[in-house]
């Protein structure tokens, strides 16, 4: 089957699903202005947006006033990577001017004074920000419902989540609500999301995007933040290339002496890529039509003369290590600043109350001390100089995305934190083994459309580059994505 945007490329007239480079092609044309690509948008979030509750704080008023200015500069000869097109920015970083929510009541009125990074690279390429949307609670589920805004659904399926924490923003990707999302992910927060659409999202390398600028957090430099990053959702690869190349650079302070210059993907052609696909993962189960599309992908690609073989980086492991000192990283992060009696005691009543390894893995995160947390990093430095030596010889590493595809809406927090995963209980919270291959590792992830469930709910793959080769991992899902399909709109939202 063609994707849309296969089928658009041959079309004259924009509408809410042409990809972004097609809608800033007809910009630059004068095929259509700033103004009227805004208000095709805000069009589709009015008609839309009621059922999909995907973007939550808009900025008509200031979107069309960028748009008017947007216009008046083309018509001066200036050009500008995305200017004059409509996006939308994920609530939990900061731009200037609107909430930043958290998706809590309490933070409902919390403007934010200054732009983080992202949000700044963006403005400044051009973009006509039209609104924010929609978190769980702190970004912190594979669901986006909050007590502030409620719920977003997924469009494939409005009984279904479209994922956590950048739900909303995937939801309006995949509607045609907005070209383009910027959020954030430490634990599949963006690729997650995208798979449950059946959208495109990259996670960059971890030093080719300032990590600040994100809630919970300061919009100031935090060298001892990891884990975080701040990347695209699109409904095509080149639209992840034309996002990073807009957000990618070096952060204040090292921007004075240093360069980002990102090499050129390693090649060009599908043939030549070299493709480890991921052995399955002893003690973890993924739904069985996820291990369908991967298998299908991988025999399609050697059918058309691509390199491919199942292989696993030996530093890795079995995962169990590695994810273990993850889940130890982040239970830090999430718990920084907060005193060490509030820590214990929260430690304590994890452990009183489970025998579930990882949530007690969490519980010695909480109990850590610097030592500890140190020789964590010096752990994670000897995984990445594996990785280092595994991409010597594939240019990607395939796997699953997640271990399910969209799954009906829960309780958020799950009062039953379970998922059936072809029959088998497995605990909720794994969801993002896959996702921390480059959370923790630094290493670039692009997801992309991989098919769809008997159900017809989208299923997607991750593609794992070498580090600071984003465009590595970005060109191939777009090779895949010309060889083999891409994205498809949801039905209902032509």
């Amino acid at each position: 089957m063609k994707s849309h945007s296969d089928k658009q490329s041959s079309a004259s007239e924009i509408d809410g699903f042409s990809s972004a480079t097609e809608m800033l092609q007809a910009l630059q044309q004068r095929r259509v202005s700033a103004v009227e690509l805004l208000d095709l948008h805000l069009h589709r979030i009015e008609h839309y947006n009621p059922t999909l509750n995907a973007v939550v704080t808009r900025s008509d008023e200031t979107a069309h006033c960028t748009a008017v200015v947007a216009d008046n500069s083309r018509s001066q000869g200036e050009d500008r990577p995305l200017l004059g097109l409509p996006l939308t920015i994920k609530d939990c970083i900061y731009v200037e001017g609107l909430p930043t929510t958290g998706g809590v009541p309490e933070r409902a009125e919390a403007i934010a004074e200054a732009d983080a990074p992202v949000a700044a690279r963006v403005r400044a390429a051009g973009a006509v920000i039209m609104g924010k949307t929609n978190i769980p609670p702190y970004a912190k589920d594979f669901q986006t419902a909050n007590p502030l805004f409620g719920r977003t659904n997924n469009p494939w399926d409005l009984a279904c989540t479209p994922g956590g924490s950048t739900g909303g923003g995937a939801a309006a990707v995949a509607a045609g609500l907005t070209p383009l999302e910027f959020g954030a992910d430490m634990g599949g927060s963006l690729r997650v999301p995208a798979v449950f659409c059946g959208i495109y999202g990259h996670t960059p390398s971890g030093t080719a995007v300032p990590r600040r600028g994100h809630f919970p957090g300061s919009n100031t430099p935090d060298p001892l933040k990891p884990l975080v990053t701040l990347g695209p959702l699109a409904r095509s690869a080149d639209d992840l290339n034309l996002a990073f190349d807009v957000i990618a650079g070096p952060d204040i302070g090292e921007n004075v002496a240093w360069r980002l210059e990102v090499p050129p993907a390693r090649h060009d052609c599908l043939t030549d890529y070299r493709v480890a696909v991921m052995p399955p993962i002893e003690w973890l189960p993924v739904d069985a039509e996820i291990v369908a599309a991967l298998d299908r992908l991988a025999t399609q690609l050697s059918r058309v003369g691509v390199h491919v073989k199942e292989a696993m980086p030996k530093a890795l492991g079995d995962m169990r290590e590695y994810y273990q000192i993850y889940r130890l990283v982040a239970a830090v992060l999430v718990s920084r600043g907060r005193p060490r009696s509030e820590r214990d005691r929260q430690a304590e009543a994890i452990r009183n109350r489970t025998d579930n390894p990882w949530t007690l893995t969490d519980a010695d995160g909480l109990q850590s001390d610097a030592a500890e947390y140190m020789a964590w990093f010096a752990r994670r430095e000897q995984y990445r100089a594996g990785l280092r030596e595994f991409f010597d010889e594939w240019d990607i590493l395939l796997s699953p995305a997640n271990i399910v595809n969209a799954f009906p809406h829960t309780d958020v927090p799950p009062s039953n934190p379970w998922l059936d995963v072809n029959g088998e209980s497995v605990w909720y919270g794994l969801q993002n083994v896959y996702a921390s291959l480059s959370n923790l590792s630094d290493h670039p992830a692009t997801v992309f459309p991989a098919g769809a469930t008997r159900s017809e709910l989208p299923i997607g793959l991750q593609a794992l580059g070498p580090y600071l080769e984003d465009r590595t991992s970005i060109r191939f899902t777009a090779l895949v994505g010309q060889e083999f399909g891409g994205f498809r709109a949801p039905p209902g939202y032509e």
